[in-house]
């Protein structure tokens, strides 16, 4: 192949680049199929016109299927599925370490952001036999059996099926009923946005810090934020669930104008609902660096400091918390993972605290599970599905998508 800037080969556009940081690529068409191999973790914007032919892309010596990489999955900025495999491959070396050992939910846009979208959470039946998953057993009987994203081809593989965003769970695999974190989901009713969701996060953050917890924001993505609180020890969702209610209720109490830990959403206006029911063993919360689609734009789950946070209430700058592919990298480059906090520190909840929770599961789980509606909302249903070539043995609402403004 002839090593220029830029060259064309059998229709097939091939950028290339020496520089630290840029993509260096090549190509081989062997009998009917077209090799990619993508050094310094980077991969091609490739254009297409050979769509009979069978695609791959080397990622760490795996041969990673591939198609359709010009199809273009936001339509802000034309960013195409070879820029999301990019992107993905870009912020592996901060994000493989979250999603270690944890199972995942799959959320598929085969027609881009503001297409019909489905939840996958059993391994599609085409996965690749070196994509790693994990049995979980199923309440009604039977297993799921879940991807679990462990390296950057399974990364590579899943964002080649349009998965653009990633939904890990709080646990690892073995130990699903052990979460190693807590987690406060802040989703702003009508008429409060990410600032205010801010300022939930500052009562938050100063009330966990009177037990001596050290917590970490995140902003979704999209309209709210997530506050992080690690423990990496051994205990279990039957303590950190009812933690979770019990702070969520106390501040509910305190700030009755701002927060409500009800789940009605005809409480929410201009006030932030604090999701403590995301500490389960069944329910997952979008995961750091993982895209959102939302918009046409791609926004990106992203650690942020509470300095930032801070800034942009007093500043009243909404826009200072959403974050682009470009803005992510270069926060990357300069400061690393921010959230490399929530995999190493280790921490207790008081005493008198485990002492005082029941090990049951809170009283108003029980209406939310009969509340639930999948005809009205995107959340997956439990249900056997048929096969289908486009996806798995189990998958979940397709919803027609208003896109959001936020």
């Amino acid at each position: 192949m002839r090593n220029t800037v830029c060259t064309t080969l059998h229709t097939l556009r091939v950028c290339r680049s020496s520089s630290p940081g840029k993509a260096v690529y090549d190509n081989r068409i062997l009998g009917g199929e077209v090799h990619y191999r993508a050094d310094n973790w980077q991969v091609a914007c490739f254009y297409l016109s050979m769509p009979k032919q069978k695609q791959y892309l080397e990622v760490d010596d795996r041969q990673v299927p591939v198609s359709n990489l010009h199809k273009i999955l936001f339509p802000e900025g034309r960013i195409t599925k070879a820029k999301v495999i990019e992107y993905y491959l870009e912020v592996s070396d901060v994000l493989l370490p979250h999603l270690r050992d944890r199972p995942v939910t799959l959320k598929r846009y085969p027609n881009g952001a503001l297409g019909e979208f489905f939840y996958e959470k059993d391994a599609p039946s085409f996965t690749p036999e070196w994509v790693e998953t994990y049995p979980v057993p199923r309440r009604e009987g039977g297993t799921i059996r879940y991807i679990v994203v462990n390296d950057r081809p399974t990364l590579a593989w899943l964002a080649n099926l349009a998965n653009l965003e990633i939904h890990p769970f709080l646990h690892r695999a073995p130990h699903l009923d052990r979460p190693t974190a807590i987690v406060f989901d802040l989703d702003p009713g009508k008429g409060a946005d990410v600032l205010t969701c801010a300022r939930v996060a500052f009562l938050l953050r100063d009330l966990l810090a009177r037990f001596e917890l050290q917590t970490f924001p995140k902003v979704s993505g999209s309209k709210g934020l997530q506050v992080y609180v690690p423990l990496n020890a051994n205990l279990t969702y039957a303590v950190t669930q009812p933690f979770a209610k019990a702070i969520a209720d106390m501040l509910a109490t305190q700030h009755p104008e701002l927060i409500v830990a009800d789940m009605a959403k005809a409480l929410r206006t201009k006030k932030v609902f604090i999701d403590w029911s995301q500490n389960a063993d069944f329910k997952t919360t979008v995961g750091v660096y993982s895209l959102r689609a939302k918009t046409g734009e791609p926004f990106v789950s992203v650690p942020v400091t509470w300095n930032e946070l801070e800034a942009a209430v007093e500043k009243k700058k909404a826009e200072k918390l959403y974050f682009g592919i470009s803005a992510v990298l270069k926060r990357i480059e300069k400061h690393g993972d921010l959230f490399s906090g929530i995999l190493t520190l280790k921490q207790k909840l008081p005493s008198a605290v485990l002492e005082y929770l029941s090990a049951e599961t809170p009283e108003s789980l029980t209406p939310y599970e009969e509340k639930r509606d999948f005809t009205r909302y995107a959340e997956p249903a439990r249900a056997l599905v048929r096969r289908r070539r486009q996806g798995g043995r189990r998958r979940f609402v397709i919803r027609n998508r208003v896109p959001s403004a936020a």
